[in-house]
């Protein structure tokens, strides 16, 4: 009876239009919490009690702290639909407390390695691949797109006359951003490479759109040969970006480049500034006091407390 339910709450979460990449979570969840179910030999919905759903969050099969956020979400969400659809009196999910997750200051590339990177792949742009690549870490760490807008990119998406670019984001969200003028340029020669006016924007070997694990190559391979420590991937060059966008040109501008509905969304990317924070503290007050010289702050002969 569970999985036929599952199988109805998955359904009516793909007519609620939720994310492609929430769907694949609530499938994954709601999969262990059946396994879970058939464990405790629970036949009916009605039986699950509020402790069975704290047992499944915290033991079950020793969940990170990842894990456990994400099975709180999907049996809040699941038992909405069970309440919805009167299989349940009420949602006792809504008790379940969402693990505390310490927050961590967000990596970041200095000045120093991102031109490293830019220079390093400039020298390689002497073809199609070559030419791909720059690209890609320029719209990722200027522009700060998400893995998922990058590879959703089609050539008839890029408008180089214009300087726009049609990004598709989480939510089936959809707008245009614009193009600085350097990136323009890298753009138009690779797209004179392609030999082609529409299809994927970002091209493999094979002449298929390029995947997450190629691009994870290409980080994997730069960083190897630049001697960066870093680990490379697309969320530190999104990282990357908001920080220096912040440094320049503030909160605001950061969300609309980013894409964020709420600008705490922002706050998560950006953060204390230190340049900002060094001009600042010139400022401060008590800053300014200069301390006296240790022959005037005591008198001779008398010892100092």
């Amino acid at each position: 009876m569970l999985h036929r339910i599952i199988s109805q709450f998955l359904d009516y979460c793909r007519l609620a239009e939720f994310s492609e990449r929430s769907l694949q979570a609530l499938a994954i969840r709601t999969n262990e919490f059946e396994a879970f179910i058939k464990i405790l030999k629970i036949r009916s919905v009605t039986r699950i009690a509020y402790s069975h759903l704290i047992d499944f969050v915290a033991d079950y099969e020793n969940p990170s702290i990842h894990v456990r956020k994400s099975r709180v979400w999907t049996l809040r969400q699941f038992f909405h639909f069970l309440t919805l659809h009167q299989h349940v009196p009420k949602n006792i999910a809504l008790k379940l407390p969402y693990p505390k997750i310490e927050k961590t200051v967000p990596q970041f590339l200095t000045t120093k390695e991102f031109k490293l990177l830019i220079r390093h792949f400039s020298e390689q742009a002497d073809s199609p691949m070559g030419l791909r690549n720059l690209v890609i870490i320029m719209l990722l760490g200027t522009l700060g797109l998400r893995t998922s807008t990058l590879i959703a990119l089609n050539i008839e998406d890029v408008g180089i006359r214009y300087g726009l670019v049609w990004i598709r984001e989480k939510g089936n969200r959809q707008r245009h951003m614009v193009l600085p003028l350097c990136i323009c340029k890298i753009i138009q020669s690779y797209l004179q490479s392609l030999e082609r006016k529409q299809g994927p924007f970002l091209l493999s070997k094979r002449k298929k759109r390029i995947s997450p694990r190629t691009l994870q190559d290409i980080f994997r391979s730069a960083a190897d040969q630049l001697g960066i420590d870093k680990k490379l991937h697309a969320r530190l060059f999104r990282h990357t970006a908001a920080t220096y966008l912040n440094k320049v040109a503030g909160i605001e501008i950061t969300q609309q480049v980013l894409g964020h509905s709420r600008r705490a969304n922002t706050l998560k990317y950006t953060h204390l500034n230190p340049d900002q924070y060094a001009f600042y503290m010139k400022k401060h007050p008590f800053m300014k006091t200069k301390p006296k010289k240790a022959a005037q702050a005591s008198k001779p002969g008398k010892e100092i407390s």
